[in-house]
């Protein structure tokens, strides 16, 4: 299998070549890999230039938007432009922050996964954060869900669901629109990816609200939109979690933001998301 992966960067010097090490050391290796510095002010550059000189499957596209970190749209912008570069012999599209490190093994089990079941659509592994000396779960969704910063997309399955959306909630209407065109996603849990910067860390004050917008634009109705921002409150033991989710909601509402997914593709997921809300009530 072919696999591309596209890697979204801004000012990652710490953690740059600690990811494309662990890349070039996979036990099974990818076709292509596009790296795209987008306006970044340190060395990100420099270290990725270093690699390119090396591999020559690795490629570097630089591009300048704003230095202003904004959840979705700018990383998603940003995979775009790398996409660009690429043409169309994968099977599979992967998405990869340039704060990670994978297992040797990664892409080797996760090739694994996709040839294994052909309704297979996204598959990846698991997030750890260091606490101490410890390398623990990122707690931040269920362990059936693929997160962002390690994504891999069956090339069929990036196709049906129309690539990724550049907005916030990108990596949860992905996964949801999969399913809604009968994709299954795996998740293999003895993949444990360091993620060197826990989720959030960078979202300055002006994102707080953008939770709260996503659900709005997943067309989760009012309901079900203060359900998981309670959860997500709960979760982090932090009550304006919930404020500031609904505050986005009921700001995006008024805005009449557009939609990320159709009226029948938004049933689709409600009805998703109730059925696992009462499936753990019984």
């Amino acid at each position: 299998m072919n696999f591309y992966i596209i890697i979204p960067a801004h000012n990652e010097e710490d953690s740059m070549s600690l990811t494309l090490e662990s890349l070039v050391n996979q036990t099974f290796l990818p076709k292509k890999v596009v790296v795209v510095d987008d306006n970044s002010t340190d060395l990100t550059k420099s270290i990725v230039d270093r690699f390119t000189k090396q591999y020559d499957w690795l490629e570097l596209v630089s591009i300048s938007t704003t230095n202003e970190h904004v959840p979705g749209s700018k990383v998603i912008d940003a995979f775009y432009e790398g996409f660009k570069m690429l043409d169309e012999n994968y099977d599979v599209i992967c998405k990869f922050d340039a704060d990670i490190i994978l297992p040797k093994n990664y892409l080797e089990q996760i090739k694994h996964l996709f040839m294994s079941d052909n309704s297979i659509g996204i598959a990846g592994g698991l997030a750890y954060i260091k606490k101490g000396d410890l390398w623990v779960y990122e707690n931040i969704s269920n362990k059936n869900h693929v997160r962002g910063p390690f994504k891999a997309y069956r090339k069929s399955c990036f196709k049906d669901i129309g690539g990724l959306k550049s907005s916030i909630g990108w990596d949860t209407v992905d996964t949801l629109l999969a399913r809604y065109y009968n994709w299954k996603v795996a998740v293999d849990e003895s993949l444990h990816v360091k993620h060197l910067k826990p989720t959030g860390i960078s979202y300055n004050k002006s994102s707080k609200l953008l939770q709260g917008e996503a659900l709005y634009k997943m067309r989760y109705g009012f309901l079900l939109s203060f359900i998981t921002a309670l959860k997500m409150a709960v979760k982090k033991l932090n009550f304006k979690v919930l404020i500031n989710y609904m505050k986005g909601y009921f700001k995006a509402k008024r805005s009449k933001l557009d939609y990320l997914v159709t009226e029948d593709e938004g049933e689709f997921i409600r009805n998703l998301r109730w059925k696992g809300i009462l499936s753990k009530l019984k």
